[in-house]
């Protein structure tokens, strides 16, 4: 067994979400193997490797510059 702590960053979302509530947060916890990131809403987790969020980010920019 081995014992591990995660870089981990934490804010409320209502500086980047108009739509959010007074205590809705983000927060973003990367995995011990450096390889993804639990992303945490509220309540909801995404868990994304480094591959997927770069993807994601490439499509996002995609949307908001070349359509």
């Amino acid at each position: 067994m081995k014992s591990q702590k995660r870089n981990s960053v934490f804010t409320e979302l209502k500086k980047y979400c108009h739509l959010s509530k007074e205590n809705d947060f983000i927060e973003v916890t990367e995995w011990s193997n450096g390889e993804g990131y639990d992303i945490t809403i509220n309540d909801k987790i995404i868990s994304l490797t480094d591959g997927q969020l770069e993807g994601i980010k490439y499509l996002v920019s995609y949307l908001r510059y070349e359509a």
